[in-house]
């Protein structure tokens, strides 16, 4: 008796199935008559449903495979096993140190004050260049230093025009010092940028120093701290210097296509 109220119900089915189809998904008129009349006769009368199978792309694969969780710890936290804030800083000189270089020894000479930052040694210290003599620009191809106040520093300002980077070739006349600027050439420019280059990569040798000092420090102060504390605070210094290098490369491009022109 339900078997055969169920085929009573059929028609009535399969007519609502097939006026919520209709519009929705297009149903072509060959699975509406289906639906209508059931699948009678050979097996071929009712093709069999394509499986569906979703499979990651790989290139959603190598996404989800570059993308390392990001740690942020609060630094108070942890300040009795490590000062976070000191590495922070540790990192940061180096930047500083860096755009200090970048500074002094990467001008292109077309001004007196691209000698401003040359650091003299002399027997009472280290001086910058302008802070023991007048540095003037007598023409485009002459800079000229006068030495009149500290004439004593003379000899010493000559060798750190001539030692410098900047491949000078001052000339001394009393307390005057004559430098001669060379015409900037596409090799020079060249030069310059490999020079960059070598300082970029001992910035990033120092922060990986300040990295693997911290570790150190942090492995000797682990007892009674879990294995997961220890991991979470060598990824949060592993980020740290992560970004800072990632600094490091902008700086170097942005020095880069100054120095290229």
């Amino acid at each position: 008796m339900a078997l055969n109220k169920v085929g009573l119900l059929r028609p009535a089915l399969s007519q609502a199935l097939t006026v919520q189809l209709r519009p929705h998904l297009g149903v072509s008129s060959r699975i509406l008559h289906l639906l209508q009349n059931g699948c009678r006769g050979t097996p071929k009368a009712c093709p069999p449903q394509p499986q569906v199978c979703f499979y990651a792309t790989k290139k959603s694969k190598a996404k989800a495979k570059g993308q390392a969780a990001k740690v942020n710890i609060n630094a108070a936290l942890v300040e009795d096993i490590i000062s976070l804030d000191e590495v922070q800083g540790d990192m940061a000189n180096v930047l500083e140190s860096l755009k200090d270089d970048f500074s002094r020894n990467l001008n292109i000479r077309t001004s007196p004050g691209a000698l401003d930052h040359i650091t003299v040694t002399t027997q009472d210290g280290k001086f910058p260049l302008n802070q023991l003599g007048q540095i003037s620009m007598k023409s485009p191809q002459l800079i000229v230093v006068n030495m009149t106040s500290f004439p004593e520093a003379t000899a010493a300002a000559t060798r750190a025009l001539r030692e410098s980077s900047m491949k000078l070739n001052p000339e001394v006349e009393g307390s005057i010092i004559r430098v001669p600027v060379p015409k900037v050439t596409r090799e020079h420019r060249e030069n310059l940028t490999k020079l960059a280059k070598q300082f970029s990569n001992k910035a990033k040798d120092s922060l990986r120093r300040v990295r693997a000092n911290a570790v150190t420090q942090l492995k000797k102060s682990k007892e009674g701290i879990s294995e997961d504390t220890v991991r979470l605070i060598e990824k949060q210094i592993q980020q740290m210097m992560d970004n800072h290098i990632a600094d490091i490369d902008k700086q170097l491009a942005v020095k880069t296509k100054e120095l290229l022109g």
